[in-house]
């Protein structure tokens, strides 16, 4: 059995490569990356392949396939989706396995403008799919943690919005027990907490961390694109992430669902024990 991960230069994708590694054969997992040389620390075959460029995809010999989504976070993403899709017929992969976001098909955030039409793509192709359906990464707060500990507020345009955040390395070690084990057969599995939280949440385990009185204080739009502006950050990104806070206000991200554990075999991280780390990290530095 040989397993293709595309995008695996990326966060996500390398830590799927190591934890397919460490459930099987390194001689049976390939990857498909744009930039090749980037890719041989992972130990596994690398082919060159290019969403935007079809005729270098090449998955032959592939009983499955992870397709990782794209950085585009533009309606051209569909596009990139659809070529893999196709490479993946010509190729005769049995089962094609791609990484979606909590309820892709409803959600009204920018980021589902994508997904939810790849998902229709994947079932209208024919082929075997399990879609895996993540919700947000705790490491998406990073900055979040780094300025409540400067500021003593967590500070959000999400509102009393709820969450079901695990960290990207559950994400990626749920996507290789799914891609080397039975039964997940035209399946789509919501993943991430079994509980949701919201930012209050996170004040609430900052303070407990830290033994300090951290406080969410609620952004409207305009200022949380002020502040993530003056961080630095381009705009479209800052679009993107103000949007994804106005569906999570919305209730786009509240699923707490079991799919994660089942996968792990195990419970996920809790917000409590992960903030209290990176709390501890940060105190280190």
């Amino acid at each position: 059995m040989t397993i293709v991960v595309t995008g695996a230069n990326g966060q996500l994708g390398r830590l799927v490569v190591e934890h397919l590694r460490k459930r099987g054969d390194a001689s049976e997992i390939a990857v498909s990356v744009r930039e090749p040389a980037k890719a041989q620390d992972l130990g596994v075959e690398v082919r060159q392949g290019d969403f935007d460029r079809p005729e270098t995809l090449d998955f032959t010999g592939a009983e499955k396939l992870l397709i990782i989504s794209t950085g585009d976070a533009s309606d051209h993403r569909v596009t990139q989706h659809g070529n893999a899709i196709e490479a993946a017929k010509r190729a005769g992969v049995r089962h094609v396995f791609y990484t979606s976001l909590t309820k892709a098909d409803s959600s009204s955030m920018l980021l589902a403008r994508t997904h939810g039409p790849t998902e229709e793509l994947l079932k209208a192709s024919g082929l075997t799919y399990t879609i895996l359906r993540n919700n947000w990464y705790l490491e998406n707060d990073l900055g979040t943690i780094a300025a409540a500990l400067a500021t003593g507020t967590v500070a959000s345009s999400a509102g009393d919005g709820r969450t079901a955040p695990v960290t990207r390395a559950e994400y990626a070690e749920a996507a290789a027990v799914a891609l080397t084990t039975d039964g997940h057969e035209n399946a789509i599995y919501e993943l991430g907490s079994p509980v949701t939280y919201s930012y209050a949440d996170w004040a609430a385990a900052l303070s407990e961390a830290t033994g300090r009185e951290i406080t969410f204080t609620a952004l409207t739009d305009a200022q949380a694109a002020e502040q993530l502006t003056a961080a630095g950050l381009p705009a479209p990104v800052v679009e993107v992430l103000v949007d994804s806070n106005r569906g999570i206000a919305g209730g786009d991200l509240a699923v707490a669902a079991p799919d994660l554990a089942k996968l792990l075999g195990r419970e996920p991280v809790t917000l409590r024990e992960w903030v209290a780390a990176q709390a501890a990290s940060s105190s280190e530095e």
